[in-house]
């Protein structure tokens, strides 16, 4: 499938607008952590709190997924509860372990915060057919799933 804006784009030019679109979207992460009172490693967490499967998240699961220590936790879910965002509540089966739950609904919050962005991507997602959507959503998952993959080989190797 060709691009509308690039037929023909070469998988150097896809890596290179790749690049710049995650550049932008991590200078738009910061500012939309910095509106909603937090910052950028605090709305990480908070994306993996909302969006546990789970019923809750314990802190060594939440530092696992966001990449971070225990100890670092401690101090992102004291920022999100000074916040309003999260709360720590006990585990049923392990009083030694907490877990950590949204309070009050800050997906609201959250979802206002990006509504702007969210709103211009619809309407760009809507210029494309669904197999064409279909083939990006798919892009998207099996990249996501090439990042994790590689951002674990990353953690494992020596520096260099």
């Amino acid at each position: 499938m060709e691009s509308k804006s690039n037929p023909g784009a070469s998988p150097l030019d896809v890596l290179t607008r790749m690049d710049r679109l995650v550049a932008l979207s991590m200078v738009g992460q910061h500012t939309l952590a910095e509106r909603l009172g937090i910052n950028v490693t605090d709305l990480t967490c908070l994306g993996f709190i909302l969006g546990a499967k789970e019923e809750a998240l314990t802190a060594g699961r939440l530092a696992e997924l966001a990449g971070i220590t225990t100890g670092a936790v401690t101090g992102v879910v004291n920022r999100l509860e000074s916040a309003g965002y999260a709360r720590r509540v006990p585990d049923p089966h392990d009083r030694r372990r907490i877990r950590i739950v949204p309070e009050g609904d800050p997906a609201t919050r959250i979802v206002a915060a990006y509504e702007p962005a969210y709103r211009r991507l619809v309407e760009l997602f809507e210029s494309y057919r669904p197999d064409e959507l279909a083939a990006i959503s798919d892009w998207l998952t099996r990249a996501a799933d090439a990042m994790r993959i590689s951002l674990a080989e990353i953690r494992e190797s020596p520096a260099p």
